[in-house]
C-alpha cells in the first residue's frame, strides 16, 4: 500500500507546471513550494506535469531541477520524477556501468522482485537502456554473485501459494549439506534460490531450523560472504515478505554514525507508491519507532520534508 498523499482534488497539470515554473523565479528556488507539488503527486501526474511544462517553457522540467536543486534533495527528487519501471532502469544502468559500480543496488532491484515485476524489469531495461540486463549482469559483475542474479533473471518461478513438501525437505537437506562441505555451497544454493517459488523457500526456512537446530539465514552468513551473501539473504527476506527485506536495509542505512544517503533515498523513492505503508509497520514492529522519526532524526532541511512527504503520516 502507497504512503503518497495525492490531494482529493489536484489541481490541474497545467497549473502545477505553473507553479513550478514560479518557484524558479528569481534568486535560488523555492523549494517547498516544489516539495508540495510533485511530493503529492502520483507518477502519471508527475508525468503530465512533466510534459506540460516542457510544451508551455520549452525546456526539460528534470534539467530546470537538477540545475536549482542541491545535495541529496536533488538526488530524491530527480529519482521520484522517473516513471517506475524508467526509475529501476536508470538505477541498474547507474549501478551497473556507472564509474563506481553499486552492486548492492543492483542486487537489491533484481532480487527483491517477483517473476512478474522481474519481466517487467528487463523490458524497461531494455527500452530504457538498449540492452538485455541480463546480458549487462554476466558483463559487469563476478563470481557467484553474477551466476546468482543471472539465474535469477532467466528462471522461471512459480508464484503461487502451493509447495511439494518432499521437495522442501530435500532441499532443506541439500542446503545443509552445501554448507557443510566446502565446494557445493555456490552451485547449490544459485540453484535451488533462483528456481523455488517464495511459498516454497519460505517452508525451506522452517523445516531447516527445525532439522538442523539453526537458521538457514545463519548458514548463509558462516559460509557465504559479500555480494554473494547479500543477494542470498535479499532472497531469502524477500521470501517471508520484502516490507522485512525493506525495513532492515533501512535500518541499516540510518544506523550509526553518519547515514548512507543513496540507499535511504533509493529505497523510500521506490517504494513510496508500492508498500511503503507496510514497511513503515514492519519497522515500528521490529525496531520500536517509526520510520518517519528515524528519518526526521537523521536527515535535514529541505531533503528532510521531501522524504517525509513522501512517507506520508507519523505511524
Amino acid at each position: 500500500m502507497s504512503t503518497l498523499k495525492v490531494p482529493a482534488v489536484a489541481p490541474s497539470h497545467r497549473d502545477d507546471a505553473m507553479q513550478i515554473y514560479r518557484a524558479f523565479k528569481g534568486i535560488g528556488c523555492d523549494a517547498a513550494a516544489i516539495i508540495n507539488i510533485i511530493a503529492h503527486r502520483d507518477a502519471t501526474q508527475r508525468s503530465l506535469i512533466e510534459q506540460e511544462y516542457e510544451s508551455t517553457y520549452g525546456h526539460e522540467l528534470r534539467k530546470r531541477l537538477s540545475s536549482e536543486l542541491t545535495g541529496h534533495l536533488k538526488k530524491a527528487v530527480l529519482l521520484w520524477m522517473h516513471e517506475p519501471g524508467e526509475r529501476d532502469a536508470f538505477i541498474l544502468k547507474k549501478a551497473l556501468k556507472g564509474a563506481v559500480k553499486d552492486q548492492k543496488a543492483v542486487t537489491e532491484i533484481v532480487c527483491s522482485r517477483t517473476p512478474s515485476q522481474i519481466g517487467q524489469l528487463k523490458r524497461a531495461y531494455f527500452s530504457n537502456v538498449g540492452s538485455n540486463l541480463e546480458d549487462d549482469i554476466e558483463a559487469e559483475l563476478s563470481g557467484e554473485h553474477k551466476k546468482l542474479l543471472h539465474a535469477f533473471l532467466t528462471t522461471s518461478r512459480y508464484e503461487g501459494p502451493e509447495y511439494d513438501e518432499t521437495l522442501v525437505e530435500e532441499d532443506a537437506k541439500a542446503l545443509n549439506k552445501a554448507a557443510r562441505k566446502f565446494g557445493l555451497t555456490g552451485k547449490t544454493f544459485i540453484q535451488i534460490f533462483s528456481d523455488r517459488s517464495r511459498a516454497h523457500l519460505c517452508a525451506v526456512i522452517d523445516i531447516y531450523k527445525t532439522m538442523f537446530k539453526k537458521t538457514l539465514e545463519k548458514a548463509i552468513r558462516d559460509e557465504t560472504h559479500k555480494n554473494f551473501e547479500y543477494a542470498l539473504k535479499t532472497i531469502l527476506r524477500c521470501a517471508e515478505g520484502p516490507p522485512r527485506f525493506y525495513a532492515k536495509a533501512l535500518r541499516k542505512a540510518m544506523k550509526g554514525i553518519g547515514t548512507a544517503d543513496t540507499d535511504l533515498i533509493r529505497i523510500v523513492v521506490t517504494r513510496a507508491e508500492v508498500d511503503m505503508h507496510y514497511i513503515k509497520a514492519e519497522y515500528r514492529k521490529k525496531y520500536g519507532k517509526t520510520l518517519n522519526d528515524a528519518v526526521y532524526s537523521d536527515t535535514s532541511g529541505h531533503y528532510r520534508t521531501f522524504l517525509l512527504a513522501l512517507l506520508g503520516n507519523n505511524n
